[in-house]
């Protein structure tokens, strides 16, 4: 598939507020990310192959759960993405990280987007090598999407 997937934002959680989230800000960043994370595939990606791909926000309540059926772990996470191209994401981890971190929240969501992205394109966090390499281009890709916007 040539044409660059259709990039879709779904808000399913009520917890945070939709002002809060700034998801404008945030689909901004994350178009701007997306010529890097091309530019960042290696083996095993599926970018080029997905007509559509999904940005849902969820509550910690059903990431838990998401959590637990997949990877066998109950506990809230940020962000799971699946390979048919929909990359699940608390808001209300990032809420909380974004505050643990002195950041905004919208950073904190875009910062989720392009990990999940990055699994996408092929990227793996599996062993601590491969999630280290990972963050470092995570962060790369960051620092030029969210000029100006955070």
């Amino acid at each position: 598939m040539s044409a660059a997937p259709e990039l879709v934002w779904i808000n399913r959680q009520r917890a945070v507020r939709p002002r809060q989230l700034r998801l404008a800000d945030v689909r901004t960043a994350v178009e701007r990310a997306w010529p890097q994370v091309l530019e960042a595939e290696c083996r095993g990606s599926v970018l080029r192959r997905l007509p559509e791909i999904s940005f849902v926000l969820i509550s910690d309540a059903r990431i838990a759960a998401l959590h637990d059926e997949f990877m066998h772990d109950p506990t809230p996470t940020d962000v799971i993405t699946f390979r048919h191209g929909e990359i699940v994401m608390s808001a209300e981890t990032a809420r909380r990280e974004a505050r643990r971190r002195g950041l905004p929240l919208p950073e904190e969501i875009v910062r989720y987007a392009v990990h999940g992205l990055l699994h996408l394109a092929g990227w793996s966090d599996g062993d601590p090598g491969a999630a280290a390499d990972m963050h470092v281009m995570q962060e790369k890709i960051l620092r030029r999407a969210l000029r100006g916007l955070c």
